[in-house]
């Protein structure tokens, strides 16, 4: 009896035992901020992301195993400024954590940290699909994804403090790794500068200007509507004038557009990465960053 007691005591402590670090249960968003989570959290996070690469953040579905997820979730991570109010709010409701409700302190929104651009100065919906905040794909500049990262190491740090020594470490490491990468960034990205190219969606706005490479024009109308032809047209007769080196589109954007105004102007079309999953080589946010440079470059070779 006494041997069996011993046994379920000791059965007791080590289940508190892993309990007390166990770490966090970590819902992110989108997967940018997923990888984001795995590299400033390790072990001691378990990560779910609520789209992939090939899912247009902007519109999924907010399905029962998604509720599951984040109805366990200590921390919530999402660009915000609007690039996930048609599903996230429902979600929110409907997993019933408090600990991830808008405003709380697992609910973490990247876009809100750093200075945004696209910020409309009047907010008209015949304008298209306008974020009132400012454009939310602030993931595509590294300085500002810094800032994003050292203060979601912070989060971490706050919510799982036992944890908090690790979190710091990771964190160190991969500011230390971060700075390294971006000034290689910016050595071997300096002929990108001046390059003009079309694009599908205004995505790339923070890579643009980081880069300082000029968006030539849009194939969307305007942001959210669907490429027409007359205005594939007008793009055509402003690229005679004003020529593109390419025609930019992303792994969760359907390609008819871009190849249909190819075959109208002659433009090369290029698909990037946009995130973590957008290509087979593009496993973490350093290759996001490696393999999407290298794509730009062959315009410049």
């Amino acid at each position: 009896m006494l041997s069996r007691l011993s046994l379920l005591l000791s059965v007791i402590g080590m289940m508190l035992a892993q309990s007390a670090n166990a770490g966090l249960n970590v819902f992110a968003c989108e997967p940018e901020w997923a990888s984001l989570a795995e590299a400033l959290g390790g072990d001691q996070v378990r990560v779910t992301s609520a789209t992939t690469a090939r899912q247009d953040p902007h519109h999924i579905e907010a399905r029962p195993s998604l509720i599951a997820k984040l109805r366990r979730a200590d921390l919530l991570i999402c660009s915000g400024a609007e690039l996930e109010v048609g599903w996230l709010p429902m979600l929110q409701r409907k997993a019933g954590n408090r600990q991830v409700l808008t405003g709380q302190r697992g609910y973490f929104e990247a876009a809100m940290l750093v200075d945004r651009l696209d910020v409309p100065e009047v907010l008209d919906r015949s304008m298209g699909d306008l974020h009132a905040s400012g454009n939310p794909h602030v993931h595509l500049d590294p300085h500002r994804l810094l800032t994003i990262a050292m203060a979601l190491s912070e989060r971490l740090i706050e919510l799982d403090p036992e944890n908090g020594a690790l979190y710091e470490q990771r964190r160190n490491d991969f500011n230390q790794r971060w700075q390294n990468s971006i000034e290689a960034w910016e050595q071997s990205a300096a002929p990108l500068k001046g390059l003009r190219v079309v694009v599908h969606h205004m995505d790339w706005s923070y890579l643009f200007d980081w880069l300082q490479m000029v968006n030539a024009g849009a194939l969307e109308p305007k942001p959210g509507l669907p490429a027409s032809a007359s205005h594939l047209t007008s793009l055509k007769q402003e690229m005679e004038q004003n020529p593109a080196a390419a025609i930019l589109y992303t792994h969760y954007q359907s390609p008819k557009a871009a190849k249909r105004f190819s075959q109208l102007s002659g433009i090369e079309v290029v698909e990037l990465p946009y995130t973590v999953g957008g290509a087979v080589e593009v496993t973490d946010l350093f290759s996001l960053y490696d393999v999407t440079l290298k794509r730009l470059l062959k315009l410049v070779q």
